[in-house]
């Protein structure tokens, strides 16, 4: 057995910076909430989150290009016998929303949406902001039940989500606000 010399009473999050610690929380709420099958797009706001997932061999996670693509891939894998989500920016929701309404709610399907929420209150890119106006109608239009992480405090809803969708059959959405990585500890 190999020994650490250099052990530590120290928590072992002390190394980690603020956003680590979110990303972190966000992975391990969606563990506990069930979730064992990741796929994802391309985002700076959850580029940490996407981080730990592909680092660690034990989880399963596919990089996509694009949204419905990983519907067909997430339906798959719950085929399988596993409980999928798809990390992507609230705009792919747009891409997306074909396979979502002909695969996974007529076929009863679990799957969580944890999105960065682009287009919100503190955005600079404009292409960004028609799609955030529009998510929260979009998602009450489709029937799709969603909530707003928008402190630490929060992200517990996660794992009740993530067990919702897998205990319904149904999508569920989480819409991660940018306030939450700018939040003080």
């Amino acid at each position: 057995m190999r020994r650490n010399k250099y052990k530590t009473t120290q928590s072992p999050f002390n190394w980690m910076n603020d956003k680590d610690m979110i990303d972190t929380l966000i992975v391990d709420a969606m563990l506990a909430g069930g979730i064992d099958f990741f796929c994802s797009l391309p985002c700076n706001m959850l580029a940490g989150i996407i981080r730990i997932i592909d680092g660690r061999d034990d989880l399963d996670h596919i990089p996509i290009t694009r949204e419905e693509e990983g519907v067909g891939i997430a339906a798959g894998a719950h085929l399988g016998g596993k409980n999928p989500a798809i990390l992507m920016q609230n705009s792919g929701l747009g891409n997306s929303i074909n396979a979502l309404l002909s695969l996974t709610t007529l076929y009863r399907m679990p799957l969580l949406l944890l999105m960065s929420h682009r287009g919100g209150r503190y955005e600079r890119i404009v292409a960004q902001m028609p799609m955030g106006d529009a998510i929260i109608q979009l998602l009450e239009t489709l029937g799709i039940d969603y909530c707003s992480i928008f402190r630490r405090s929060d992200i517990a809803s996660i794992r009740l989500f993530a067990k919702d969708a897998i205990l319904k059959s149904e999508i569920k959405a989480v819409l991660l606000q940018k306030e939450l990585w700018d939040e003080e500890s």
